[in-house]
């Protein structure tokens, strides 16, 4: 189509040069409000009495290696590969795969990425076109129609062709601090993702260890429910020879019942446990996995890195969570106090307006207009002002919580740390406790053999053995459950992981 009206182009190039010397004015100028700071890393250099370095107890069996501490240690991206089991690996990478709440995190940061982009268009003009189409009857009983010049017939068309342009400079940088903080949403967002697959993976390995003990505990107290009804029996027997009295027999009943009474609430656990596992894979409970563990199954791991706190506040994804809402709280200072300057706007509109639509862009049927407001608020009964004294206190309550998400992953570490040296400490102690009734087991037996001990002596020195060894299984999951806390603890080796949306 041919445009005879050079005019019109010319006055809207003319505004949309006069609106980009307003954005790069805008672009130029300096944001009003704080600029942020990262918060400086803690300067201690342990973790107080927790052992950083060094080697914890040894002790025989199951789960009982020495574990050495090795301060900065990176972590694997799986570290949960070092327990040596392909079972769990499997279900790991399942849970990693299927878990709903992964799911929906990664959605979430999907969601805050678009909105972003979204904000960010909002630095340059917004151009609009539209055509618009009218049939309309003028009065006739006036002394002046509007169509007198052009038409007789009251009845008339009109057709509108506009461009228009609107565009807001942002001179004070409330737009750029309002993109400042949407972007360190983005990233909180980012964060708490991996925070969802740091827990995920982690509690895959707990969970597993758990089942892995109560199915050691259970087998325990069935051993151990089998000797007292054995015993039962045998003071029954005496019972009805004369050699035990009526109150020795409700006494070893009394014993039974009181050991049977510990086998279903372990069994109602490794029910709810194995129905836990099935739910972190994102599964139903009739979907449940036919992977069992034992804690012959796994390997503890032999070497246990140390990030100490400076280190950790860039490992842990709490700790950059709280950073990045400590971020986004500071550039909405900067947001509240941009409102309270005056608000520039600039608009431009263009187009050609006919009664017959071919006569469209014809001479004399163009019109344009540009303009420029300037507003600033006079009397607000005071909301500016308070606005801002919220943003600067919400501020300072960002920073409070990223002091506290500091000092309570340092204290996670902490705790974990001086767990795995009470937890081996502990182990050793059953280890003895369970040798030293093992033998004594064994020298009950011998000697029932050769007939210098009763039948009842002999029980009695089993079910010491298989209450130690009950102890034992429980000391032994405590060691791998702690280790998988630890790494957990120090951030779970994400920024070694080559998952995409952990980048």
């Amino acid at each position: 189509m041919g445009v005879r009206s050079p005019g019109l182009l010319r006055a809207f190039a003319a505004a949309l040069r006069g609106t980009s010397m307003a954005l790069l004015a805008g672009l130029g100028a300096c944001a009003v409000g704080p600029n942020f700071h990262r918060p400086p890393a803690p300067q201690a250099a342990d973790y107080g009495s927790a052992p950083v370095k060094g080697e914890t107890a040894a002790s025989p069996g199951t789960g009982g290696a020495a574990q050495t501490f090795t301060p900065g240690l990176d972590i694997p991206a799986e570290w949960w590969t070092l327990f040596k089991s392909e079972k769990l690996s499997a279900l790991v990478t399942q849970s990693l795969k299927g878990n709903p709440n992964l799911t929906a995190a990664q959605a979430a940061l999907r969601q805050a990425s678009d909105l972003y982009k979204a904000q960010r268009a909002g630095f340059l003009p917004v151009v609009q076109g539209s055509f618009d189409a009218q049939r309309a009857k003028n009065p006739v009983a006036t002394l002046a129609n509007p169509t007198t010049y052009t038409q007789v017939n009251p009845y008339y068309n009109l057709f509108t062709a506009q461009l228009s342009l609107s565009y807001a400079p942002d001179v004070f940088g409330g737009m750029r601090r309002s993109l400042e903080a949407t972007r360190a949403g983005v990233n909180a967002t980012r964060f708490e993702l991996i925070a969802t697959y740091v827990t995920l993976s982690s509690n895959v390995v707990v969970t597993a260890v758990e089942e892995a003990s109560l199915r050691g505990q259970i087998a325990a107290t069935e051993r151990l429910l089998e000797l007292e009804h054995m015993m039962t029996g045998t003071v029954e027997r005496q019972r009805a020879l004369g050699t035990a009295s009526q109150l020795d027999l409700l006494a070893q009943r009394a014993a039974e019942a009181q050991t049977a009474a510990t086998l279903p609430p372990l069994t109602k656990q490794l029910g709810q446990t194995r129905d836990a596992l099935t739910a972190l894979l994102g599964k139903l409970p009739s979907q449940e996995p036919p992977e069992t563990f034992t804690l012959a199954d796994l390997t503890l791991p032999a070497e246990l890195p140390v990030s100490l706190p400076s280190r950790l506040i860039e490992q842990r994804p709490d700790i950059r969570q709280a950073e990045e809402n400590l971020h986004a709280a500071s550039a909405q200072v900067g947001v509240a106090l941009a409102d309270m300057l005056p608000q520039f706007a600039i608009s431009a509109d263009t187009g050609s307006a006919a009664l017959a639509i071919d006569k469209l862009f014809t001479p004399y049927t163009g019109f344009w207009s540009a303009g420029a407001s300037l507003t600033q608020t006079l009397f607000d009964a005071g909301a500016l002002i308070y606005r801002h004294r919220a943003a600067a206190a919400a501020l300072d309550q960002a920073a409070a919580q990223y002091r506290a998400a500091v000092i309570l992953a340092c204290q996670n570490v902490a705790d974990t740390l001086k767990a795995l040296d009470a937890d081996a400490d502990a182990l050793k102690a059953s280890a003895d406790a369970d040798a030293a009734a093992q033998a004594s087991f064994e020298l009950a037996r011998a000697q029932f053999r050769l007939g210098t001990i009763s039948e009842v002596a002999l029980m009695n020195a089993e079910q010491t053995y298989r209450q130690a060894e009950i102890a034992l299984v429980q000391a032994q999951a405590n060691r791998y459950a702690d280790t998988a806390g630890l790494f957990q603890a120090l951030g779970g080796g994400w920024w070694n992981s080559s998952e995409a949306f952990l980048k």
